[in-house]
């Protein structure tokens, strides 16, 4: 019986100890992913290869196709239509064979049976266009679109081709090897749309006065972008997505109304031709005016040449070697100037073509602009390597193309303007032109990364803006993002997200990035380390096809700076930066240890007699309570003793009279790693600022500690006073902790005020 119940409890026990074992396993922490916000990006960038290394530089074997264009235009101002024949040589410089080509018609957005329209879900509006009204309600949408009369070979024999919405496919008789060229021919025609009613980045306005303002591109097939990352790019053309290209050389003879003044893309090889006399020396003079504008076209005879129209026809011919697009303007409407800047050891020609209606804003800003928009941005990358850049007014337009955009920024009827439309103009007017850097020479995929050519020229038109007028009113500030990365989570995605699909291009594409370069220029890298990676990437990858992985390694290496933190949390995130300051401890030295250090060292064997004498300890006291004055601690005899035992006295008058300790423990609410700016106020009313760096959030994601010694009383501390972190709550920055002005208080002081 005795054994029995010995089994019994036995088995009881085993009992016991599985269920208490099993509930312990239960209990014990899983595994889990690497969710560290400083883990490499290995994961999401692509393996480097031999085309694109691990630096960011492009490899030895990169490669990219070239596309050369001869082509003849006519300007039908009467009917308001494009008539164009091309003949387009295509290089293959890749190791590939190629059965096809894929051509880009991206007027097709407007075609009459364009899907554009279907995969919109905006809803009615409150107003609208009556022409817009009768396109889009009453059955007669505007007849867009390209209409292909004929692609043939070299030989003229037709060649096969399918269109797919706005791509074409050419089927080629035979495979187009490695190392070999294919040229072809197109013939199309097209209806010009009115952009300012129907929109779009390109069109004419028609004026009251029966003249029209041509801001052309987008008008002829173009080669879409063959290359290592993804073999053919050919996603169709939404609206927003714009344009990947292959580089270059272009011969172009458009035929105008003899009346019209034309420029565009390269060089205007019969300019002189193309001029009366006397604006031909105008002209000249302008080649040599590096500190004003010269009026070469003046408004007399823009005004004299509205009055009437003509029959007669004149060719422009442009020639442009290593240009990824090509765009014209023409008008009879036209005033023209020019000055020249000096960039390098060359001359650059800033000119601008604009209607009497931009006067007296145009004549006054526009080529100024263009002058130093193009001296900033050679400084802060490489130097234009155009002749010339030219700024066109385009009421409602924004839009780059090589050495030529269109701008809007019109006063009123009277003449008079507004800050407001006099900022927006120059602001427009340096991100065009600065375009002209990113992408049409560092020539990103705009149709997949948005940002790649939105975003840094963003940050590189607020430098620029900056050097024109400072204290402009850029964009692109940290600041300025704030209110967009605190929003509804469910409308906003991360920057790496192809460009059709964001929710907001202007804060997704624009703000955000700029934002975040300018903090690790102003915050992480500081100027000299930014600076030099962001100009050793526009150089490693002027007149090539750069991704976001050559970016984003290129600016790590050239800094030597581990910045996957950064690109993990703001371009694949939509994560905000929160940083607050959560409690602050005050302490005093003493000789005396606490009870919670006593024990701590009781496990090494030492005893409290053992710990006084050889170190000094820190007792937690009231952060409103006065500390001691120690006087450079001549009331304990311990430091003293250490001081006279281990300095000597010229070494100990070197020494900080530090009296007062404090604990600050850092709080992060937000998903975001950043660095902790901390501006520290003393009691005298003297400021010091404390940089953190981001790393020092690796081990606790949550919240950290730092403390400070100090000579004088520390009265306050608030974190990014300068709003250089997009801190998105400013309630929990300041210590003591800032009272939210209640609703009634707000509205008493307003009324003690009136």
């Amino acid at each position: 019986m005795k054994n029995l119940t010995l089994f019994f409890i036995a088995l009881l026990t085993s009992g016991l100890g599985l269920a208490q074992e099993a509930e312990a396993i239960k209990e014990k922490p899983q595994g889990h992913y690497n969710i560290s916000k400083f883990r490499q990006l290995k994961q999401e960038l692509p393996t480097p290869n031999t085309y694109r290394t691990a630096s960011g530089a492009p490899g030895h074997e990169y490669y990219q196709q070239k596309a050369d264009y001869k082509m003849d235009i006519i300007l039908d101002d009467e009917n308001q239509r494009i008539y164009g024949e091309e003949v387009v040589t295509y290089f293959n410089n890749s190791p590939d064979d190629l059965e096809y080509l894929w051509v880009q018609l991206d007027q097709n957005i407007r075609a009459p049976d364009a899907k554009t329209a279907d995969v919109k879900a905006d809803g009615a509006s409150t107003m609208y266009n009556p022409k817009k009204f009768t396109e889009q309600f009453l059955g007669k949408p505007f007849p867009g679109g390209f209409n292909i009369d004929h692609v043939k070979n070299i030989d003229d024999r037709d060649m096969d081709y399918t269109i797919n919405g706005t791509m074409m496919r050419i089927d080629l008789p035979k495979v187009l090897s490695s190392g070999e060229k294919v040229s072809f021919k197109i013939k199309w025609w097209y209806n010009i749309p009115n952009h300012v009613i129907d929109g779009g980045r390109s069109g004419f306005e028609h004026f009251e006065d029966g003249n029209n303002n041509y801001v052309i591109a987008q008008f002829f097939p173009r080669m879409a972008v063959y290359n290592d990352v993804e073999g053919w790019q050919n996603l169709q053309f939404l609206g927003r997505g714009e344009f990947a290209l292959v580089f270059g050389d272009y011969e172009v003879n458009i035929t105008t109304p003899e009346d019209h003044i034309l420029d565009g893309t390269g060089v205007v090889t019969n300019r002189k031709d193309m001029l009366t006399s006397k604006q031909w020396k105008r002209y000249q003079q302008a080649l040599t005016s590096y500190d004003n504008p010269v009026v070469i076209v003046t408004q007399e005879e823009a005004e004299e040449n509205e009055k009437n129209s003509t029959e007669k026809t004149k060719t422009w011919k442009l020639k442009a070697e290593n240009v990824r697009d090509f765009a014209f303007a023409s008008s009879r409407k036209y005033i023209l100037d020019g000055q020249a800047v000096k960039i390098g050891d060359r001359t650059v020609m800033a000119i601008s073509l604009y209607p009497k209606e931009g006067n007296p804003l145009w004549e006054e800003y526009s080529t100024r602009v263009v002058a130093s928009t193009v001296k900033s941005y050679s400084a802060h990358m490489f130097d234009y390597p155009y002749h010339k850049a030219i700024s066109v007014h385009a009421q409602r337009q924004g839009m780059e193309y090589p050495m030529i955009c269109f701008n809007y920024g019109r006063p009123k009827p009277d003449g008079s303007y507004s800050e407001r439309t006099r900022n927006g103009m120059i602001g427009v007017i340096i991100h065009e032109v600065g375009h002209n850097w990113f992408p049409m020479i560092i020539n990103s995929d705009e149709r997949q990364w948005g940002w790649m050519d939105e975003g840094l020229n963003t940050f590189a038109q607020l430098l620029a803006e900056q050097d024109f007028e400072p204290g402009f009113p850029s964009r692109g500030y940290p600041k300025n993002v704030v209110d967009y990365m605190a929003g509804d989570q469910s409308r906003i995605t991360p920057i790496m997200t192809q460009h059709d699909n964001v929710f907001n291009s202007g804060s997704n594409a624009y703000s955000k990035p700029a934002a975040g370069l300018y903090i690790l220029r102003e915050v992480v890298l500081g100027h000299d380390l930014f600076d030099k990676a962001f100009k050793t990437y526009a150089e490693r990858w002027r007149f090539k096809h750069p991704t976001p992985a050559d970016f984003f390694r290129t600016m790590e290496d050239a800094s030597g700076t581990d910045l996957d933190w950064f690109w993990r949390g703001w371009f694949y995130t939509t994560d905000y930066n929160d940083i607050g300051i959560k409690e602050i401890k005050k302490y005093q030295v003493t000789e005396e240890p606490n009870e919670e250090t006593i024990n701590r060292y009781k496990r090494y064997g030492m005893t409290k007699e053992d710990l006084k004498g050889k170190y000094l300890f820190l007792a937690e006291m009231d952060v409103d309570e006065q500390s001691s004055d120690v006087n450079s601690y001549a009331d304990i005899a311990t430091l003293n003793e250490y001081l006279s035992d281990n300095f000597s006295a010229a070494e100990r008058a070197e020494l900080k009279n530090t009296k007062y300790f404090y604990e600050i423990v850092f709080e992060k609410p937000g998903g975001l790693v950043m660095p902790i700016l901390a501006e520290i106020t003393y009691a005298d009313g003297s400021k010091e600022n404390k940089y953190y760096p981001a790393e020092i959030w690796r081990f606790n994601d949550k919240e950290v500690k730092k403390v400070l010694g100090s000579e004088k009383e520390i009265t306050g501390i608030k974190i990014d006073p300068n709003q250089l972190t997009s801190d998105v709550n400013q309630e929990n920055n300041s210590w003591p902790k800032k009272e939210k002005e209640s609703k009634f208080d707000s509205f008493k002081n307003q009324t003690a005020t009136d």
